[in-house]
């Protein structure tokens, strides 16, 4: 029988039956063999390193986010200039890691995600593809948590299995949300609302989408120093922040092997992003 307490994400209660949820992997013992952990990666679909960053440094750049921020919510803007933020991630241990994982010279992008999330809704279950797949499609989320996440503050979760799911994922991984139809009115005008006519959401419903996929939704509680990655086909969402006052400050940063084609909407002094730059009209 799991300890885990009730959990809950984007407003729905997890089942927390044995067979629903459990705790995600520590891969630390195998974090020195590339062999291994590409292993690993390929069975559960992601890698979990508890302890692996200083935690110091982790709660130094925590410090220095706090002093730059106004408020809760997404803050790519303080990543960019929060220089020990861009050394943790870019520089050091996570770089030799990512390198050691693919086995030749890497590269990252220069855009980095950034929120800190008062009590409320975490994020819906998705995949990552679709924000991010005009290159290659074998890069790496990083997630970083800045200070310890209880499971009540929330943090990542990651479902089981499902990157094996490509007969549930085929029609959904593919899309890209910033691309649109230049023959479609109603299309035309979201764009111009600076709205997607596809949000990348797999569904509202978490409880809903792992008994579809089948599998645990795999959760833990974090402490600074640790970090999760796995691909773009995994999905994974997060839990509430169920606190009264307290922020979840986390990164996500991205890398790849720099021989392959990377898309171009996260790479540069001033990336295009999800922005009109971004966007790519088609006829349908």
């Amino acid at each position: 029988m799991n300890t885990i307490p009730q959990l809950y994400s984007f407003d729905h209660a997890l089942d927390m039956s044995d067979d629903k949820i459990g705790h995600l992997r520590d891969s630390s013992d195998v974090v020195n063999d590339p062999l291994q952990l590409n292993k690993r990666l390929e069975e559960d679909g992601y890698l979990y390193l508890k302890g692996f960053l200083n935690r110091d440094q982790v709660l130094e750049a925590r410090e220095s986010i706090l002093k730059l921020i106004d408020g809760p919510g997404f803050v790519p803007e303080v990543a960019a200039k929060c220089k020990e933020i861009q050394t943790l991630l870019y520089s050091g241990k996570l770089i030799e890691f990512y390198t050691r994982l693919f086995g030749e010279e890497i590269r990252h992008y220069d855009y980095t995600w950034m929120r800190v999330m008062g009590p409320g809704k975490g994020t819906n279950p998705h995949c990552d593809l679709p924000y991010m797949g005009r290159g290659t499609h074998k890069h790496m989320t990083c997630w970083v948590p800045y200070g310890d996440v209880t499971y009540t503050l929330g943090g990542l979760m990651v479902l089981e299995g499902s990157h094996k799911r490509m007969d549930l994922l085929d029609k959904y991984v593919y899309r890209d949300v910033d691309e649109y139809c230049e023959n479609k009115p109603s299309d035309i005008e979201k764009v111009k609302d600076g709205k997607w006519t596809f949000t990348g959401t797999l569904s509202h419903n978490p409880p809903v989408i792992r008994n579809k996929f089948g599998g645990k939704w795999l959760v833990t509680e974090y402490k600074a120093g640790d970090f999760l990655t796995f691909g773009m086909f995994t999905v994974h969402a997060a839990l509430d922040n169920r606190t009264q006052n307290e922020v979840r400050i986390s990164t996500d940063s991205r890398y790849q092997k720099a021989s392959h084609p990377i898309d171009e909407r996260w790479v540069g002094a001033n990336p295009p992003a999800h922005g009109d730059r971004g966007k790519k009209g088609l006829i349908c």
